[in-house]
C-alpha cells in the first residue's frame, strides 16, 4: 500500500494577470511520503516559493493537480485542508501578548468548536508537541521574549499540535546562525522519523539539505527532479543548478565550489 501523502500530476505553477500568464515551473511530478524529511532546493527566483504555495493550497495551479489523500486539493475546504497539512512560514508574527503555550494551542483551531474551547484531546496534542520539541521551559514566556531559533521551534510545535500528516516549512533556517540551523535540521529529521509525518522544507542551504534530507526536490528553469541525495548526485543533477563556468559540484564531499 502506497505511503504517499501528497502527489502531483503534470503540475504547472505560476501567476495569471489580466494581460498574461507567467508559468514558473512546469510538468512537476513529485510524491511526498510518510516518515521522510524532504528538502526543496533551487537557485533564487526559480519558483520554490510559488511551488510551495501551490502545494499548500494558497494559490491554484496553472494546470495539472495536487492530490492529497486521493482527492484534488481544490476540493477541500480551508478547515478540511488544515487537518491534512500544516504550514510554517518565515513571516513575522503580528503583535500580540500570546504566550508560547497559547501560540502552540492555535494549532488546534481546525478541530475546536466555534468558541475555541480546548478538549482533553486538544490539550494532550499540545503537551505532546511541547514534549517532542523539548520546549517546556518556554511555555509561559511571551512569544516576543524568545530568540528567533526558539520561535522557529515553537512554530514547528504548533504545526505538530495541528497533527497533520504533512508539515510544510518555507525557508525554516532563514535568520538562524550555523549552530541553530544544525539543531533545527536535527530536530526535523528526528520528528519525521519518530512521528511518521512527512516534513517538506525549502532552503537555500544546499549543504545542509544534502546532509539531512531523506529525499530532495531539485528545481531548475528546465526541470524538476525528486530522489535521494545520493541518487541525484549519481545522476549529475547538482551540476545543472549553477553556471558551470562559475560553480562546480564536488560529488565526493557533497559540496559546491566556486571555480
Amino acid at each position: 500500500m502506497s505511503q504517499d501523502i501528497l502527489h502531483t500530476q503534470q503540475l504547472s505553477v505560476g501567476y495569471i494577470s489580466k494581460k498574461s500568464t507567467l508559468r514558473v515551473v512546469s510538468s512537476i511530478e513529485i510524491s511526498l511520503q510518510k516518515g521522510q524529511l524532504i528538502s526543496m532546493v533551487g537557485v533564487n527566483g526559480v519558483g520554490k516559493s510559488t511551488l510551495m504555495r501551490t502545494l499548500a493550497g494558497l494559490q491554484k495551479p496553472l494546470s495539472g493537480s495536487v492530490m492529497i489523500g486521493g482527492k484534488n486539493i481544490t476540493e477541500y475546504t480551508a478547515t478540511q485542508l488544515a487537518q491534512k497539512l500544516s504550514l510554517v512560514l518565515t513571516e513575522k508574527l503580528p503583535p500580540s501578548q500570546l504566550s508560547v503555550y497559547e501560540l502552540i494551542a492555535l494549532g488546534r483551531q481546525p478541530y475546536t468548536n466555534w468558541l475555541g474551547d480546548l478538549s482533553q484531546d486538544d490539550v494532550q496534542k499540545i503537551e505532546h508537541a511541547i514534549e517532542l520539541t523539548q520546549i517546556n521551559h518556554l511555555r509561559d514566556k511571551k512569544h516576543f521574549e524568545i530568540s528567533d531559533g526558539q520561535l522557529q521551534t515553537v512554530m514547528i510545535a504548533r504545526a505538530l499540535a495541528q497533527d497533520t500528516d504533512l508539515i510544510i516549512l518555507d525557508e525554516p533556517t532563514t535568520h538562524l546562525d550555523w549552530l541553530h540551523k544544525i539543531s533545527l535540521m536535527q530536530l526535523l529529521k528526528k520528528l519525521s522519523h519518530e512521528t511518521g509525518k512527512c516534513i517538506l522544507f525549502s532552503t537555500h542551504d544546499l549543504d545542509m539539505a544534502l546532509e539531512y534530507s531523506d529525499q530532495m526536490v531539485v528545481i531548475t528553469s528546465e526541470k524538476c527532479w525528486q530522489n535521494t541525495p545520493e541518487q541525484l548526485i549519481a545522476e549529475g543533477v547538482f551540476s545543472e543548478l549553477f553556471p558551470k563556468e562559475q560553480v562546480v559540484f564536488d560529488s565526493v564531499n557533497k559540496r559546491f565550489l566556486l571555480r
